[in-house]
């Protein structure tokens, strides 16, 4: 490589020698092992270093002295690093002067070299009652190829603890390769796609993958739409409303395959199938009326879905709860009486255990199971009322949101309890699908996502959306859960009689949706459309570019790419 740049790359900041290195790995690794000897021949690199190489010749031959002069002349090993490889070296060294049979030479290094590591006495006894159970395990009869192997398990082992450059870590170009896509990907605003990234252009989405657009608006609740969910599989939309009804819609999802004749798909809806003989098949993700649920006297103020999508929970508004099956849209079983206050409710994982949170102390928290037993309960006098309440999707801990301005993150299986303090009144609970992070909208304008492990001291604030006096509700969503959504009780009015002109009648005053980039603290889009407050949104699980927001107008807006047909499964 001679009259070559040390350095490569438009900074500078690039060393040729390592680069060059760290490609010849990649070739041994992906069993390019001609072209790596070819590379390594023909730049004058070795992939191994010197003291790797020397190192690889002593241990294997057996050269102890050798391999303990070499590791202590490596100028780049940490006192505690060089102590560690050398006690792995002394080891080995026993066992062979053990299978040798010469047990006194062992005993001398035992003695005299080990403890000079400082290793501790644990270490050091723990190696001297090796050395007994090798003697009853009559270890001298073993082969030359047991101690070959031996070996070479240890120069393994040093190789994991050896730090650069006397040995690469493993795979290091995917490494790097990788990182690089991962900070492309974290300064992507839009990362909203399952698509795989390509290595022959920088990574940067557009908003084609990306709610923006009204795509679909329900209208069937004849007043305020109060909370909206999609349930976990994606398939179904269950909706609440001040007009006493619950509302179940189903998310019409062709699927499609490939038959025997190779330019052909098969479609299937419902129970209808025939072919096309198509290259590209395209779907809007329209909603469809499946059942409406009309047992409520009051208005019906929370929906939970069961993780298995089988049952469905309505809160009545000062009333009852009450448990749904979804497939036939009958109510199963009622809990409570007349002036049971419910004020949220949540699923355990599998399916048969729910918790519910009430606004009457005397009320409090109670867990029951599907048949209308109360298993467990946390209530008394002294209790605050329960504002929101969710179990983490791993069913470890119930995070209940309290009026004294309390958040309190209980584990169900150890009762530990972890209390985090607010300083504005919290208005409702959003918890990730990883279980990891949760979100709740303050009345001060801001919504806080905080970590369940309560390792934050402050959490992270977004702004933007405006909430004084109404219940607003946000989510997770995305790839991910990347992105956080949130209703808004502003409205965007037209700037000019010329923007006038030009709108729809609907949007001369519209109500707004906020959405982030959980990394931002500012919205990345504001999503115009409703006629009245938005009370509450809701991301598709399994549909990254499907959002439902619900509004006082009455409707429910299905929100999705600019090109509607772009949404994938």
């Amino acid at each position: 490589m001679e009259n070559s740049p040390t350095t490569i790359g438009s900074k500078g900041l690039i060393k040729q020698n390592e680069f060059v290195r760290v490609i010849i790995q990649s070739l041994y690794s992906l069993g390019y092992r001609k072209s790596g000897s070819c590379l390594e021949s023909e730049s004058g690199v070795s992939y191994k270093s010197m003291n790797l190489e020397l190192l690889e010749s002593q241990i294997l031959e057996g050269d102890w002295d050798g391999c303990i002069n070499t590791l202590s002349a490596i100028q780049e090993l940490a006192d505690e690093t060089r102590a560690s490889v050398l006690f792995l070296v002394f080891k080995q060294c026993l066992l062979e002067y053990l299978i040798g049979g010469d047990d006194s030479l062992a005993l001398s290094v035992l003695r005299n070299q080990v403890p000079a590591l400082r290793m501790g006495k644990e270490n050091v006894h723990n190696l001297a009652y090796s050395i007994i159970c090798l003697k009853e395990m009559e270890l001298s009869k073993a082969d030359d190829s047991v101690i070959h192997c031996q070996r070479k398990n240890l120069l393994t082992e040093l190789e994991t603890l050896l730090p650069p450059p006397a040995v690469l870590p493993e795979r290091r170009l995917e490494h790097l390769v990788e990182t690089a896509i991962t900070a492309q990907i974290d300064s992507c605003d839009y990362h909203n796609s399952i698509e795989p990234i390509s290595l022959y252009e920088d990574h940067n989405c557009s908003r084609d993958q990306f709610p923006t657009e009204t795509i679909q608006t329900l209208t069937e609740h004849e007043n305020e739409v109060w909370f909206v969910q999609f349930s976990n599989n994606g398939e179904h939309l269950a909706s609440s409303s001040s007009d006493c009804t619950a509302i179940i819609w189903k998310n019409f999802i062709y699927k499609f395959f490939w038959v025997k004749n190779e330019d052909a798909y098969q479609f299937e809806s419902g129970r209808l199938s025939f072919n096309f003989a198509i290259r590209q098949v395209l779907e809007d993700g329209r909603l469809s009326f499946k059942h409406m649920l009309r047992s409520h006297q009051t208005p019906v103020s929370f929906v939970a879905w069961s993780p298995d999508d089988t049952k469905l929970l309505t809160c009545g508004n000062v009333e009852v709860l009450k448990l749904w099956d979804v497939e036939t849209g009958t109510c199963k079983h009622t809990f409570g009486d007349h002036g049971f206050v419910v004020s949220s409710c949540a699923w355990f994982p599998n399916s048969k255990r729910f918790v519910c949170g009430s606004s009457d102390p005397e009320k409090g928290i109670c867990m029951w199971d599907c048949d209308g037993n109360e298993i467990k309960a946390w209530r008394g006098t002294r209790m605050p009322k329960v504002l929101d309440l969710a179990v983490t999707p791993d069913g470890e801990n119930l995070i209940s949101v309290m009026s004294d301005l309390e958040i309190r993150i209980l584990n169900v299986r150890t009762n530990a309890e972890q209390v985090i303090p607010e300083e504005q009144p919290i208005t409702s609970l959003s918890v990730s699908a990883d279980s990891k992070f949760f979100i709740v909208n303050l009345n001060s304008q801001e919504i806080h996502l905080w970590d369940v492990a309560g390792k934050w001291k402050k959490p992270l604030k977004y702004i933007g959306h405006q909430q004084h006096k109404y219940v607003i509700r946000s989510c997770f969503g995305g790839l991910d859960s990347s992105f956080i959504a949130s209703g808004s009780e502003n409205s965007k009015h037209a700037d000019s009689h010329s923007d006038v002109e030009q709108m729809e009648p609907s949007l001369i005053c519209s109500f707004l949706v906020y959405i982030w980039n959980r990394r931002n603290s500012r919205p990345i889009e504001v999503l115009s459309g409703h006629l009245m407050t938005v009370n509450c949104v809701c991301w598709n699980p399994k549909r990254h570019q499907m959002l439902a927001s619900a509004s006082d107008d009455h409707t429910i807006r299905i929100w999705g790419p600019s090109r509607s047909k772009n949404i994938q499964c």
